[in-house]
């Protein structure tokens, strides 16, 4: 899911501020605290397990940044840029070539400072780019051992025995809206379930709900 937001007193996109969440609940209000002046905000809903190139929003600042109209590009930390360290190289290496400042908020840190090349830039984003891969890796590492844990003590995953989820409920879920928004475009069960950050299970679900109405 996109959000774009215009600053309608410019004719030209030069300076973008690219912002994501993880979650389409997720309505990206603590990135309001940034008071600085863009030409174009946008934000992407989607899964950080995507591609760079793959997002929405992603996509949209290709287009601009090959049309020439992007001269800087702000993110609130390193790790908005890509999945992974060899994603987010590519994609610092891509803006780079066309001449785009990359601005990461958090650190201070410039690609194209005034124009000329960063010389720390590459070791710095590369390092930065393999910490955060390695926190992440972290994360789910410990949330698996977590559930597992929960299992083994008896505690049970998933819906409560005996519920059952009317079709309409599940159908109108934020995240099953976004999977339904996809496969009405044609994508393919794994591309949709790339895109939204969920199972390929998932995303069969919703479609067997769509056939059965």
């Amino acid at each position: 899911m996109l959000s774009l937001v215009l600053d309608t007193k410019t004719d030209t996109v030069k300076r973008i501020k690219y912002n994501r969440v993880s979650s389409i609940t997720q309505t990206g209000n603590r990135f309001q605290e940034d008071q600085e002046t863009y030409d174009l905000t946008i934000l992407d809903k989607t899964s950080g397990s995507i591609p760079f190139r793959e997002r929405d929003g992603g996509m949209k600042i290709i287009e601009l940044v090959d049309s020439g109209e992007v001269k800087e590009l702000v993110v609130e930390e390193l790790s908005r840029l890509g999945r992974n360290t060899l994603d987010t190289i590519k994609t610092s290496k891509y803006l780079d070539e066309h001449g785009v400042n990359i601005v990461i908020r958090n650190i201070g840190l410039q690609s194209r400072p005034g124009g000329q090349k960063n010389p720390v830039w590459d070791l710095l984003s590369s390092v930065m780019s393999s910490l955060y891969e390695m926190e992440l890796e972290s994360i789910r590492e410990r949330t698996r051992i977590g559930r597992m844990v929960y299992v083994q003590r008896g505690g049970k995953l998933g819906r409560p025995s005996g519920s059952i989820e009317k079709t309409d409920e599940f159908l109108n879920k934020p995240k099953s809206k976004n999977i339904q928004k996809y496969l009405k475009k044609g994508y393919s069960v794994r591309h949709v379930s790339k895109l939204v950050g969920c199972s390929t299970t998932s995303v069969m679900k919703v479609k067997k709900h769509l056939t059965d109405l």
